[in-house]
C-alpha cells in the first residue's frame, strides 16, 4: 500500500493565527514542529495500516515549513516551490490513498484561519457550480487519479467541509473554532493519538473510486479586476465579469492551470501567497 500526504499548516494541532503561521510570525519556528508531529502521527498510522511506502508532500505557503531532521525517516518528502501541481505533487494513481493533515476552511466560512490558496487575493472559487476551496479541488483531483482521500485533519470547521464533500472521507478535528483567529484546542498528545489510530483505520476500510477523466467547469472570482484581465491571456480562460474567470477542463488540467493562475497573481500584485 502506497500513501501518500499533503500537509498543510493552518490546520495542525494548537495552531491559530498568522504568526503561528506565516514566517517570520513569533511561533512559526514552534509551529513548524508541531506541524511535522502532526505529520508524523499519521505516518505512524499509515504503517500501522500495512503502508510500504509514504511520499509527504509539504503543501503550506513556502513549502519548506516540515523540519526534515524531525520527520518520520521512512518518508520521502517533497519540499520547496514552485511545484507544477502545488498542494498535490507526486500524486499519481499508483497510490492507493491521500492523507490531508493540518487543512482548513474555505474562503469565506467561518473557521480557522479559512481562505482559499490565496487568503488576500481570492473571493471565491467554484467547481462545477458548487463552492469549493483548497479541500473541495484537492479531492477532486485525486478523484481523477482514481485515488481516494482517506482522511483529513484540521478545525472541525474544515472537517465538516470535508464530510459535506465527501461522506466517506474520516476526519479527525484537531480544534474547534471559536471565530477566525481563536479556537478551542485538543490537548496535543490527545489529537496526536487520534490521527495516528484514526489513519490507521481509515486505510483498512478504502474504497476505491473509479477514475474521474470528465471535463469540469472551474470559476474563480479575485479580488482584483487585473489578476481576471491577465489571465484572460491563457487559452480556454474566459472573463465572465471584470473579476471572475472561468475555465473548462479534464480535472487534472485543470488543477494545473489554476497553480499557472496563482503564479501569475502573484507576478500581478506583488503580493506574497498566503496558502
Amino acid at each position: 500500500m502506497k500513501v501518500y500526504v499533503s500537509a498543510d499548516m493552518e490546520g495542525i494541532t494548537g495552531l491559530v493565527d498568522a504568526e503561528d503561521v506565516q514566517p517570520p510570525g513569533r511561533d512559526y519556528e514552534r509551529s513548524r514542529v508541531m506541524m511535522t508531529e502532526d505529520v508524523n502521527a499519521a505516518v505512524r498510522g499509515a504503517y500501522a495500516a500495512g503502508a510500504t511506502a509514504v511520499l509527504v508532500n509539504d503543501a503550506h505557503g513556502p513549502m519548506r515549513n516540515l523540519l526534515p531532521d524531525l520527520l518520520d525517516p521512512r518518508v520521502r518528502l517533497i519540499k520547496g516551490r514552485p511545484k507544477p501541481m502545488g498542494m498535490i505533487e507526486g500524486l499519481s494513481s499508483e497510490y492507493d490513498a491521500v492523507l490531508c493533515v493540518g487543512f482548513h476552511a474555505r474562503a469565506g466560512v467561518l473557521g480557522v484561519l479559512s481562505h482559499s490558496f490565496m487568503g488576500h487575493e481570492i473571493e471565491d472559487i467554484w467547481l462545477d457550480d458548487r463552492p469549493t476551496g483548497e479541500i473541495g479541488l484537492l479531492h477532486a483531483a485525486a478523484a481523477a487519479y482514481g485515488v481516494p482521500v482517506a482522511l483529513l485533519t484540521g478545525d472541525d470547521t474544515a472537517c465538516e467541509e470535508t464530510k459535506s464533500w465527501d461522506p466517506s472521507v474520516t476526519t479527525v478535528p484537531v480544534k474547534f473554532a471559536k471565530d477566525r483567529f481563536a479556537a478551542q484546542l485538543v490537548p496535543v498528545a490527545e489529537a496526536r493519538q487520534s490521527i495516528e489510530t484514526t489513519t490507521t483505520e481509515a486505510l483498512t476500510n478504502l474504497s476505491t473510486p473509479a477514475a474521474d477523466h470528465a471535463p469540469h467547469r472551474l470559476t474563480v472570482r479575485w479580488q482584483s479586476a487585473s489578476v481576471a484581465l491577465h489571465l484572460a491571456a491563457i487559452p480556454g480562460v474566459e472573463r465572465q465579469d471584470d473579476r471572475t474567470v472561468t475555465l473548462e477542463a479534464e480535472m487534472l488540467h485543470l488543477y494545473r492551470l489554476f497553480n499557472l493562475f496563482l503564479r501569475v497573481c502573484t507576478a500581478v500584485t506583488s503580493n506574497p501567497p498566503y496558502c
